[in-house]
């Protein structure tokens, strides 16, 4: 099993410490069985978000890489050249634009 990095580490001690303390203040609990419930939640909300940071960046890093070659597939077949539509549905030049006489 990889060694987690200091993202991980950050990001997970802190999801643990912010969680709890919002949780805490938003139940105002005083009971111990609300305040170690309270710890578990915390505590797993906390392994979870450390367990998601590498693979957010991995599969940002994949959508970085297929982006050009999607870009570039898709550039062909949504625009297609004007000559390949009739000769009906072509507005003639200048329509569209602001007149300058009014």
């Amino acid at each position: 099993m990889p060694r987690p990095t200091a993202a991980q580490l950050a990001y997970g001690s802190a999801t643990v410490v912010l969680s709890a303390l919002a949780l805490l203040l938003f139940t105002r609990t005083t009971e111990v069985l609300g305040v170690a419930a309270i710890g578990v939640v915390s505590l797993a909300l906390g392994l979870l978000v450390a367990t998601v940071v590498p693979l957010t960046r991995a599969l940002r890093a994949a959508r970085a890489a297929r982006a050009p070659a999607r870009r570039g597939r898709g550039a062909l077949a949504v625009a297609p050249s004007s000559a390949a539509r009739p000769a009906a549905s072509r507005e003639p030049a200048g329509v569209g634009e602001p007149s300058a006489h009014g």
